[in-house]
């Protein structure tokens, strides 16, 4: 059933570099990055990673800032400190060897089904489904699967799994491998090429002539977005420039960002940044000042770029939070400061 799809993807993208040289090691490294993030983005950077960490004590051995620093053009920090600490678990409680068993494999930090399941069966070529929010999506229309994407949706795919596809004899990495990239080429959400599919004659979706209709339609959530204006300080001295390292818990967690004040927001709730002082905004007249667009969360932000000398800085903000770096990769700043620095004389 599955041959014509697995030789459309391998003879289209066996050359991808964690499919050429398959490890485990090497499918953890992938899969965390390949969440929320373009094969395209994660074919740039995944060769460069593993150079830099060849092993998962290698990896556990680095400080989370340098982690994130060979991360960066990844986005999504929280999946580079979570493969650190998954690398930091391997070691500690399995000698460094990435386990086979799926128990094992969940019990570790930044570790959860989808990823266990990829590792048991990309990277050990055993009898499992990485089913992700694409997984889902193929084989609900494959099978005619009509119910709502969630948990229900989820358990009713490890129950035909169970009952028909842990049969079929493939190789798990290639068959894992080819409803990922089907998921991605032919099968959309919002967009099928049926006529071209290598499955559409096994296709229950297909043949009901709706396939956009699997799984279930749910309502689109209106989401809210805030606009968010901001006043980021450039301050340089000896050329450093200066900045605030992001604690746990905050956006950009663990990166150097422009001191930052909010002049304006209607998110009552936002705390991530302080509010310049009323009569500071006052002095500042933003049609005067350079400004760029950029966006994070649910915040459409609009930055406007104020330059300034140390000693000017220090009547705006006295805070000790502040301190000069190098501007270079090793002081990791954030992608947004490459941005506004762009816009500076």
């Amino acid at each position: 059933m599955y041959s014509k799809l697995i030789k459309w993807s391998k003879d289209n993208y066996h050359h991808l570099p964690w499919r050429a040289k398959r490890s485990l090691y090497g499918t953890l490294v992938s899969e965390i990055m390949l969440q929320q993030t373009t094969v395209q983005t994660v074919v740039n950077h995944y060769d460069r990673f593993l150079k830099e960490y060849p092993t998962v004590k290698k990896l556990a051995a680095a400080t989370e800032e340098q982690v994130c620093i060979s991360w960066k053009g990844l986005g999504y920090y929280r999946r580079a400190r979570n493969l650190r600490k998954a690398a930091i678990d391997i070691v500690e409680n399995f000698s460094g060897k990435i386990p086979g068993d799926y128990h094992d494999l969940v019990s570790i930090s930044g570790i959860g089904d989808y990823t266990a399941s990829a590792i048991i069966a990309i990277g050990n070529n055993q009898p499992a489904i990485a089913i992700d929010a694409n997984l889902e999506r193929v084989l609900a229309r494959i099978y005619g699967v009509q119910e709502k994407k969630g948990p229900a949706l989820h358990k009713k795919l490890k129950v035909i799994f169970e009952e028909k596809i842990k049969f079929e004899k493939v190789e798990w990495s290639d068959f894992n491998e080819a409803l990922m990239d089907l998921g991605r080429i032919f099968c959309q959400a919002r967009k099928v090429s049926c006529d071209i599919c290598p499955m559409n004659k096994n296709c229950f979706a297909h043949k009901s002539k709706k396939p956009l209709e699997f799984p279930e339609i749910q309502e689109a959530k209106i989401k809210k977005y805030h606009d968010l204006k901001l006043v980021r300080y450039v301050v340089k001295k000896n050329g450093m420039i200066l900045g605030h390292r992001r604690e746990q818990d905050s956006w950009l967690s663990g990166q150097v960002e422009l001191p930052t004040f909010v002049l304006e927001c209607d998110d009552e709730n936002l705390k991530q940044y302080p509010s310049l002082e009323t009569k500071k905004k006052l002095a500042i007249n933003i049609d005067e000042l350079k400004a760029i667009k950029t966006s994070i969360t649910k915040y459409r932000i609009t930055n406007y770029i104020i330059e300034l000398s140390a000693s000017d800085f220090k009547k705006v903000s006295k805070s000790p939070i502040y301190e000069f770096y190098a501007d270079s990769k090793d002081s990791n700043f954030a992608t947004s400061v490459g941005k506004i620095l762009k816009h500076v004389n």
